[in-house]
């Protein structure tokens, strides 16, 4: 089998960023990066904050909030009076934990790819509550059908109070068919909260056609957002329930504006996000997303090749449109998680190129993401480096 070709570059996207030319950046999907029109207008929303900060944060501040959000929850296909915003999906998924009025003996299930962060604050709230949380393995190489019957059958009606699935995991690039998995957990009565946080900017499923009870998404990943950007998409059901981690003074103003007003937090992201939008708009969002999808397909290839995993045994996404693309790193090599920082520093350090490690299950994963700015030598350096550097251990 053949090596699949790289896409074409999108002639000046690589200039639209400010990222350090010496270094190959080919894990977007942690941290993003924030295009320089981005990085400017955010900064002149700060000169204006900084001019006169009574006048910013009392005067309209709270109708400029909402109009970013309006235009953000457009993007998304959300109603944007069910869409709140707030610093990240991490901080969303702990707003609606604490909402849920958790008693002993209730269940949070998730599956076996969620992200750890979530775990950790699922963990904090059963701790705190009584409740119990459950994880249910679904192997890697699993059907769409067969994820939907595991969560089918792991579902406990009038127990289960919460099903929390990733639209696209972070540690496995999988790409979860959330819609039948909303669908089942509906028929059997169970809410479900969908961790999208890479899913606005790389995805084409809108919010409405998923149909959670609670959605949050990341702008700052795929986005072009700055960071600390992401929104909370609530069914209307529950809209008056969701308390805000931190109560301020725009707490009797109900969902949304309860939980994104925190006083003196900057919100200028916030207000600079259209920006991103308007940047990957410019672009072509399709084209974008074209693009990224196949450059991490061609990327997982080549690094494959070079560790030798066979092209069938290089984990498929599940979608045309993901960009995101795992490689099976050697038996026993960056199995844990401090294995797995270690090995990233190692890379970063000696090779100059950010990438994702992660171990799940037992075997260590290279993650690869494909952006705008990254080019096709970029892999193949890597590709050519890693096996000395991996022998080294």
């Amino acid at each position: 089998m053949t090596v699949p070709q790289p896409p074409e570059p999108i002639p000046g996207a690589r200039l639209l960023f400010s990222l350090d030319p010496s270094v190959s950046h080919l894990n977007h999907g942690s941290f993003g990066a924030v295009p320089i029109a981005v990085q400017r207008a955010q900064q002149r929303l700060r000169d204006e904050m900084e001019a006169n900060p009574l006048r910013f944060f009392t005067q309209g501040l709270v109708d400029r909030i909402a109009h970013a959000r309006r235009h953000l929850a457009a993007f998304l296909g959300a109603d944007p009076d069910g869409t709140a915003l707030l610093g990240n999906v991490t901080a969303g998924a702990a707003v609606v934990l604490q909402s849920l009025a958790l008693r002993p003996g209730d269940e949070i299930l998730t599956t076996d790819h969620g992200y750890g962060a979530v775990a950790l604050s699922i963990a904090r709230e059963c701790a705190r509550t009584g409740a119990v949380s459950r994880t249910l393995p679904v192997p890697l190489t699993a059907t769409d059908e067969e994820v939907v019957e595991i969560v089918r059958t792991g579902l406990r009606p009038g127990r289960t109070r919460l099903l929390i699935v990733d639209q696209l995991t972070s540690p496995t690039a999988r790409l979860f068919p959330t819609a039948a998995l909303v669908a089942v957990a509906r028929e059997q009565g169970v809410p479900v909260l969908v961790d999208a946080a890479h899913a606005p900017g790389m995805l084409p499923a809108t919010v409405a056609s998923i149909g959670a009870d609670f959605w949050v998404g990341n702008l700052h990943k795929w986005a072009y957002a700055p960071r600390g950007t992401a929104t909370l998409v609530v069914a209307p059901s529950w809209r008056e329930k969701i308390q805000p981690l931190v109560v301020s003074w725009e707490q009797d103003s109900g969902f949304p504006t309860r939980v994104e007003w925190q006083a003196t937090l900057d919100y200028t992201g916030w207000l600079a996000a259209p920006v991103g939008l308007f940047t990957l708009r410019s672009l072509g969002v399709d084209r974008v997303r074209a693009h990224n999808a196949a450059l991490a397909a061609y990327g997982q290839r080549v690094v494959g090749d070079a560790l030798g995993v066979a092209p069938e045994r290089l984990p498929e996404p599940g979608g045309p449109a993901v960009a995101m693309r795992l490689v099976p790193l050697p038996p026993g090599v960056a199995t844990t998680l401090d294995a797995a920082r270690e090995l990233r520093a190692r890379i970063a350090d000696r090779l100059s190129a950010e990438v994702s490690v992660a171990g799940w299950n037992g075997r260590g994963y290279l993650r690869l993401c494909g952006q705008v700015y990254n080019t096709p030598d970029e892999y193949d350096r890597l590709a050519v480096r890693l096996p000395t550097l991996l022998a080294q251990r």
